[in-house]
């Protein structure tokens, strides 16, 4: 039961909607899937994204992976890999030239769980089968008018949870968004807001004052100043105990050891890093810390959310990738479940394969329309990026 082959198949769309932060912008998806294939044909899915600029061509992203990933992996057995402890010295200390490092640790647990027969949740340990999920815009560059739809079409399927982008230079904007989400979305609603570490440390508590001074209760703010101001995080948890610090989502494992035992953060956030996202869990439940799963490419992260004491959310952002597999998590009255499927569930789709696949670079140009996320009602305020 050993690595035989791989697989890459290269994907360029247009998203259905602008997606950004007070730091980001992007129109258009650059992905690529990575099928590990074992002896007896069993494949492992993983999906290799950037979000600013197009992948190389499938070419060369097969040529940089066969000589900098395929070594490590060819003729292993999966299950001898997904705990693999490197020792990390000198030269050893870098990241591949292309991001390969979550779609490794995606696809190679998806083949090990596939082995052993088990649905990924219940190998990673879990007593329950799904978590609840927020709706998240990505928002910050979408129009007032977009923005009200959004966010009204995510309460109207279920949700109950509602996260949106701050840190506009001008403040009043974002009070302006936080006010027209409220009247957007049910009464009681929860409401968290993600800054992308816009603002410094005082600033963040004035702003935060005035936030609840006009009225509005916060679950969480998210990355409200820089990441490795672990003092200032832990000063602005004293400063605004009505709400909680969400923090950690661009650290690596080492630097979120580090925030928590510092005492920076109230909720710790991880991504789809599965063998990362496991041992800074447990870590995170030896000492008491709720943890939260952030975007996860297809929303595999419930598979570790239903696995991790401390989780209670999952953020769904509704982009358009859901043409890509055949079967997309199922996502039901604002709860996201784990499939009963061995491995992750998530199976590319050939159709994708046959009338998506884009091996050469394109120009924004000739994206075409892009493939619609059949979750996100149709409207002309949400149609395709430009």
């Amino acid at each position: 039961m050993r690595i035989a082959e791989f697989r890459l198949t290269r994907f360029q769309f247009a998203r259905d909607r602008v997606i950004g932060d007070s730091q980001v912008r992007a129109d258009a998806a650059n992905v690529a899937a990575l099928e590990l294939i074992d002896e007896k044909g069993r494949t492992g899915l993983g999906f290799i994204q950037t979000l600013f600029h197009p992948l190389p061509s499938q070419a060369e992203i097969a040529r940089v992976f066969e000589d900098e990933a395929w070594p490590g992996l060819l003729g292993q057995p999966p299950m001898g890999l997904i705990h693999r402890v490197n020792r990390p010295r000198g030269g050893n200390q870098r990241a591949f030239s292309l991001p390969f490092h979550e779609a490794l640790q995606v696809a190679l647990w998806d083949l090990a769980a596939k082995q052993a027969g088990l649905p990924l949740h219940q190998m990673l340990g879990s007593r329950r089968n799904r978590v609840r999920a927020y709706a998240s815009g990505l928002d910050f560059h979408l129009s007032d008018s977009e923005f009200e739809a959004f966010f009204a079409h995510a309460d109207a399927i279920g949700y109950s949870a509602f996260k949106i982008k701050v840190g506009h230079p001008d403040f009043e904007r974002d009070l302006s968004r936080l006010k027209l989400l409220a009247k957007s979305v049910r009464p009681g609603a929860q409401i968290m807001v993600d800054a992308n570490e816009a603002w410094g440390a005082k600033e963040a508590s004035v702003k935060l004052d005035a936030i609840r001074r006009a009225g509005y209760d916060l679950l969480w703010v998210e990355d409200p100043i820089l990441r490795n101001d672990f003092e200032g995080l832990k000063l602005l948890r004293e400063a605004a105990p009505w709400t909680l610090i969400n923090s950690g989502e661009y650290l690596d494992a080492a630097g979120k050891r580090a925030l928590m035992l510092a005492g920076g953060t109230d909720i710790l956030n991880v991504h789809g890093q599965v063998t990362d996202v496991m041992r800074i869990g447990w870590l995170a439940a030896e000492i008491g810390i709720p943890v939260t799963l952030g975007n996860t490419f297809l929303e595999v992260g419930v598979h570790m959310a239903c696995a991790l004491p401390e989780v209670e959310w999952l953020e769904y952002s509704f982009q358009n990738f859901d043409h890509l597999v055949e079967q997309p998590m199922e996502i039901r009255d604002g709860w996201i479940s784990a499939p009963d499927r061995p491995g992750h569930g998530l199976v590319l789709s050939e159709t994708a394969r046959r009338e998506w696949a884009r091996p050469d670079i394109l120009a924004p140009a000739d994206l075409g329309a892009a493939p619609h996320n059949p979750r996100v009602k149709p409207a002309p305020s949400l149609g395709a990026a430009g």
